[in-house]
């Protein structure tokens, strides 16, 4: 009686852990479709693991007179303790360009990245400034000119240089070339500040969409040789979230949802029959 209780407490642990997996992914999966027309986003991802397995062994005494101490272990199998998120991280594979003919909107298109030793492809951003110091990474070129002449981010942060100071222009009517120089009657302003990220899965995700790299900054993607991209003026880069993809996903994690549910409540009824029938006997 008691075993069984314990394995129906282990039921609703596994199967709770195996709800909760699927609500996040679920969130997660939910998040990308609300930014699928977000510039430069990029579709978050998840990775699910099991729990560590407990080893299972049956407990015996051998059946010798005066010698009741004597066990044997006995394995039984593996047991499986439930599922979790173990990271989230996003997908910075390019997304496709589309024109706007806009000035102030510049897109990153990757002509080469190389692979790390981990085989992760490396990824450039542009760089802003941070209101509480430092600088964060974006791939949104959206940008804006705003009432002081500053080269505007779309969340209201000034965009640098490769000097890390803000670039400021006279108006709207300025050139930027496929190498980042900022040019304006002629004459060059500032050159963007690119940065190069050899493994972008090391970057956090700020609230505002934004990234920055905990504990430094990302070099300058002009000084490494391995590195070629352009910068694409009157364009931005749409988000990669594919919405066919991200769609089927959201139902596979219903559906895992909604059978956990249904095991959770085989449980329930179980539990409460063992406390309400079988207690009373």
């Amino acid at each position: 009686m008691v075993r069984g209780v314990g394995d129906l407490f282990r039921g609703f642990y596994t199967v709770a852990s195996g709800m909760l997996a699927q609500q996040r992914r679920t969130e997660m999966l939910t998040n990308n479709m609300a930014n699928i027309n977000t510039p430069g986003y990029k579709a978050d991802q998840s990775s699910v693991r099991a729990f560590p397995d407990m080893l299972i062994q049956k407990m015996e005494s051998p059946d010798v007179p005066g010698n009741s101490v004597a066990t044997t272990m006995t394995p039984v199998g593996r047991l499986n303790t439930g599922v979790y998120i173990q990271d989230i991280t996003p997908n910075f594979k390019q997304g496709d360009l589309t024109q706007t003919s806009l000035n102030t909107d510049l897109a990153l298109y990757h002509i080469t990245m190389p692979l790390n030793q981990n085989g992760v492809q490396g990824s450039v951003f542009f760089t802003v400034q941070n209101p509480d110091g430092g600088v964060q990474y974006t791939r949104n070129g959206n940008f804006t000119i705003d009432g002081a002449g500053f080269l505007t981010a779309a969340t209201g942060q000034y965009v640098l240089d490769t000097f890390g100071n803000p670039i400021a222009l006279v108006n709207d009517s300025f050139t930027v070339t496929e190498d980042g120089w900022v040019q304006q009657n002629g004459q060059n302003v500032a050159r963007l500040g690119i940065a190069y990220a050899e493994n972008p899965n090391l970057l956090t995700k700020t609230s505002t969409g934004l990234y920055q790299m905990d504990g430094g900054a990302l070099p300058s993607a002009y000084a490494n040789n391995q590195v070629a991209f352009s910068v694409k003026q009157g364009y931005i880069e749409r988000s990669n979230v594919d919405a066919a993809e991200t769609m089927t996903n959201m139902l596979t994690a219903y559906r895992s949802f909604e059978a956990n549910q249904k095991v959770l409540q085989a449980y329930d009824r179980s539990m409460d029959k063992a406390v309400n029938e079988i207690g009373k006997l």
